[in-house]
C-alpha cells in the first residue's frame, strides 16, 4: 500500500510531518478521509478533531481551524494551531470550555458572538481529544 506524507504546521512549528496510511479531517462540509492518491484539494478546516492512522495505530489531534492541501501523495495543513492529545491538560482545557460556554450564554448585546462561539468549537475539539487520551490510557 502506498503511504500518504502528512505535515501539520502552524507558525510556531511544524507540529507533526510522518508517512502515514489514512487521515481523517475536520473540513468546512464535514469530514475528509484522505488516503494516499488522493485527488488534488484545498479546502478551508474547521475546529475539529484530526484521527492519523499509521502502521494502524490511531493519533488524534486538534485543530483550531486553517487549511488542508492535498498534491500527490502529499497532505499539509497550515493550522492556526495544532495539539497532539498529549499535549493537552484536559483540566485546563474543559476549564476553557466552560468560560466559553458562559460567554455565549451571556451575550452581552456587543459581544461578537461568531467568535465566541469559533471558541466554543476549539474549547470542544481539545476537550474530545484529551478525552480519547484518557480512554485509551485507561484501557
Amino acid at each position: 500500500m502506498s503511504e500518504l506524507i502528512l505535515e501539520i504546521v502552524t507558525a510556531e512549528r511544524v507540529v507533526y510531518s510522518e508517512k502515514i496510511d489514512i487521515l481523517v479531517a475536520p473540513g468546512i462540509d464535514g469530514e475528509l478521509g484522505i488516503l494516499p492518491s488522493h485527488a488534488p484539494l484545498l479546502t478551508v478546516l474547521n475546529p475539529g478533531e484530526l484521527r492519523v492512522v499509521k502502521d494502524g495505530e490511531e493519533t488524534f489531534m486538534a485543530v483550531s481551524g486553517g487549511f488542508l492541501e492535498i498534491l500527490g501523495d502529499k497532505a499539509t495543513i497550515l493550522a492556526d494551531t495544532a495539539e497532539d492529545a498529549d499535549e493537552i491538560d484536559i483540566d485546563r482545557a474543559e476549564a476553557a470550555l466552560q468560560r466559553a460556554q458562559e460567554r455565549v450564554a451571556s451575550a452581552p448585546a456587543d459581544m461578537d458572538l461568531e467568535r465566541a462561539l469559533a471558541s466554543v468549537r476549539r474549547s470542544q475539539a481539545r476537550v474530545a481529544v484529551a478525552r480519547r487520551r484518557r480512554r485509551r490510557d485507561v484501557v
